[in-house]
């Protein structure tokens, strides 16, 4: 892999800023392509954002694990991973502050979106424990709790496409469902000119931009973490973190923006999924032995806010009729106040 560090500080921030456009870029297209092709394929949205768009999306946390891990900067590595569950979820928060009429999670008509934010949090907790007694080596330095909770994302995705079909809970008290907005409009009168494999190539090429761009992302945010005294923890949990939460980001905006809320949530969960799903990958390409055995107390903390800010949204939709404060889910804001203060937590931490 290519080394930044013998770049000066400015040239490796402006190479960062730029994989981070087209992060931003890339992803804001996938999100209109994504509710254009689960219209067409007769596919619902919940599915399209936890598969397609939660896969897709993550292509930049894959990239940035695998490389991190082969240059053997676990402390990246983990703070990446487990600082973006955080992260991701304070998403749900944005795209609630600035383009949902309603608080976000009144929208989810059906209770699968529950269901998956409680796997999640099993999942982390489970992680948490793991990395409390340390992981074992089950062949080489493969540890049996990467193997373990890499199998969970399949299980939920089993779970969540039994339950869909046959849920028997209805909510009550729903919003009235919006009618598209312009921004739907306009998307569908440019999208609709196009044919199935168009749409299609155009997803797969956005996804290698993203794949390239989250390559830049990974080594320039290395080179910084030895370029400062902020410490890889720090700069994985805040800074790349952040960037490679730009997909996340812009397709759940745009999809939010679309009406396609139901989507924006699963987008997320399903992102924090496969993030998980990560640890096996990254156990793989760190071979002085189990990652998770490199856990310290900021990974650590990180996971405890992780399950902090899924299990208020868990609440929030479980609640339905969240209480709005200044145009927002009362949820939301206490999920951006928890990742504010685990920032400022992993700061003083380090």
């Amino acid at each position: 892999m290519p080394d930044l560090t013998g770049y000066s500080m400015p040239s490796v921030l402006a190479l960062f800023l730029l994989a981070a456009l087209l992060v931003w870029i890339s992803g804001t297209r996938l999100a209109q392509y994504g509710d254009e092709i689960a219209e067409r394929l007769q596919l619902t949205r919940e599915f399209i954002g936890l598969i397609f768009l939660a896969t897709v999306t993550e292509l930049p946390e894959i990239v940035t694990t695998f490389t991190a891990a082969q240059v053997e900067n676990a402390a990246l590595v983990l703070g990446n991973m487990f600082g973006g569950i955080t992260m991701q979820t304070a998403i749900l928060a944005v795209a609630d502050f600035f383009a949902v009429r309603h608080a976000l999670t009144s929208w989810p008509r059906k209770p699968t979106h529950a269901l998956v934010a409680v796997m999640l949090i099993v999942l982390l907790s489970a992680l948490l424990a793991v990395t409390f007694i340390g992981d074992r080596a089950l062949f080489s330095h493969v540890g049996i709790g990467a193997i373990c909770l890499s199998l969970g994302f399949p299980v939920v995705i089993a779970l969540q496409r039994g339950f869909d079909q046959k849920a028997s809970w209805a909510p009550v008290d729903l919003p009235d469902e919006d009618r598209p907005s312009k921004a739907r409009q306009r998307a569908d009168g440019t999208l609709s000119e196009c044919r199935t494999q168009v749409l299609v190539l155009r997803a797969g090429l956005f996804s290698l931009l993203i794949l390239g761009a989250g390559m830049v992302l990974a080594l320039s945010a290395d080179a910084l973490a030895q370029k400062t005294s902020l410490g890889g923890s720090f700069i994985g949990a805040s800074l790349l973190a952040a960037a490679t939460s730009l997909p996340e980001l812009s397709t759940t905006l745009a999809a939010a923006r679309l009406g396609a809320y139901t989507m924006a949530i699963a987008n997320i969960f399903g992102s924090n999924l496969i993030m998980l799903a990560l640890i096996l990958p990254a156990d793989l390409a760190y071979e002085p032995g189990p990652i998770l055995s490199q856990a310290d107390a900021s990974a650590q903390f990180s996971i405890a806010t992780g399950i902090m800010v899924t299990a208020i949204y868990v609440a929030g939709i479980l609640i339905r009729r969240t209480p709005n404060l200044l145009g927002a889910g009362l949820d939301s804001w206490l999920v951006m106040g928890v990742y504010l203060a685990s920032l400022a937590g992993l700061y003083l931490m380090n």
